[in-house]
């Protein structure tokens, strides 16, 4: 069972099929060859999608496009540029910082480069920064939005791994941090070697001060967000509903920028996003249930703790395994795939839960920036209108600090596991 489910999906990823039609398709047909009954299809697909949990998906994505259809993402921009822009390379560490920021509104990587990637490669490549350069500091830092809260990848994984999603969202938030330093640091780093440009911005202690006042708004969004999780009183979906309305009343009151066309215009493309999310969870779901009758899980895990019961040794191993994962697979049929089979294999050796989804989360993320699939490296080819080989370029000198971001996380649990339960016992 599992050759011929395993079988299908690749044939039809080779003949260019979606993911979620690959996914879905190739579980039917497997569970017809087997006489399996047909009404667990609708069942699993039903039931993948009940959940309390994924509820926080469309309405982050929801906050994230009306406090972009609010000109929040220049405002970001324009105040950290005024406070860092003078350093060598000052636009591109604005890029990671302003990335950092807008990450605890958006929870999703390709949202951070559709609202940010534009402006971010037109104030590099206007101040003499090479395009690939420029192209390749975009997408490694957006990779920051998917483990800093809110996070739609982890709380997607939460819901597949049975892990506390509040907890897990704040596991993200250290190992986010020590991301944007070393990409801020290779910035330095390249800057030096390079000589890349200052900031032509000489802004005074007035000039920061105003836009400071301007951008207070958005800067409270992740505040707010944060601050909900930490007190216990609030879940994922109860936080995501607060910031939609925090958007909805920034965006009329406060910014006098959102218009009815605008919050119309948010709706429909979240819509459209959480389809296309929702799709491949509940075609995930079924690919999934498949693997478990045909005892997948089991005998992976087995084979895991048959190589080794050092916890350490088997969370390299599946760093590897998800590396190449990464780079064929999109990344939310992924963790709904895989996660199942190997958390509870991690989880008996000793490997903390929440370690391990942020690990998980962040290797998919890298996978983001490496072909065949990396949907970062196509998105910012068409917003750079740059060929892919040159993107590629770009972005491989900034692998070398996820790289060392991962093995930190990696090496280290506490990095993840340390606010969680400082803050929630």
């Amino acid at each position: 069972m599992t050759l011929m489910l395993l079988g299908l999906f690749g044939l039809l990823m080779v003949m260019g099929a979606p993911v979620a039609v690959c996914l879905g398709l190739s579980a039917a047909a497997t569970i017809l060859a087997f006489g399996q009954p047909v009404a667990v299809m609708a069942q699993r697909l039903q039931n993948a999608l009940d959940s309390g949990p994924l509820l926080a998906v469309p309405l982050f994505i929801f906050a994230a496009s009306l406090l972009n259809a609010t000109g929040v993402t220049t405002h970001l921009f324009d105040l950290i540029r005024m406070l860092v822009g003078r350093l060598r390379g000052g636009v591109a560490q604005v890029s990671v910082l302003v990335s950092l920021v807008f990450s605890g509104i958006s929870g999703a990587a390709l949202a951070d480069i559709g609202a940010l990637g534009g402006i971010q490669i037109r104030q590099m490549t206007e101040q003499g920064y090479r395009r690939e350069f420029a192209a390749g500091i975009t997408m490694a830092a957006a990779t920051i939005g998917p483990i800093f809260p809110p996070s739609i990848p982890i709380i997607i994984y939460a819901a597949a791994a049975n892990v506390s999603a509040v907890k897990l969202l704040l596991a993200g938030v250290v190992p986010a941090l020590i991301i944007t330093v070393f990409l801020m640091l290779q910035i330095a780093v390249i800057g030096r070697l390079a000589d890349l440009p200052r900031d032509t911005v000489r802004p005074t202690k007035r000039a920061i001060a105003r836009k400071a006042g301007i951008s207070a708004p958005a800067l409270l969004a992740p505040v707010l967000l944060i601050g909900g999780l930490m007190s216990g009183l609030f879940g994922p979906t109860e936080v995501a509903g607060i910031t939609v309305a925090y958007a909805i009343f920034v965006g009329i009151f406060i910014y006098r920028a959102l218009s009815l066309k605008d919050f119309l215009t948010s709706a429909r493309e979240t819509v459209e996003s959480t389809a296309n999310v929702l799709f491949i969870v509940s075609a995930a779901a079924l690919f999934a249930w498949v693997l478990t009758v045909a005892r997948a899980p089991a005998e992976v895990s087995a084979f895991l703790l048959g190589l080794s019961d050092n916890p350490l040794v088997l969370l390299l191993i599946v760093n590897v395994i998800l590396l190449v994962v990464g780079m064929v697979l999109e990344s939310i049929a992924a963790i709904l795939i895989i996660a199942p089979i190997v958390a509870p294999a991690l989880t008996l050796a000793g490997v903390d839960p929440l370690q391990l989804g942020i690990v998980f989360v962040l290797n998919l993320m890298i996978g983001l920036l490496t072909p065949p699939v990396g949907m970062s490296l196509y998105m910012v080819s068409i917003i750079a209108k740059m060929p892919l080989h040159r993107v590629i370029a770009g972005v491989v000198p900034f692998l070398i600090p996820l790289f060392l971001s991962l093995l930190v996380v990696t090496l280290f649990p506490g990095l993840s596991t340390w606010l969680p339960n400082l803050l929630i016992k």
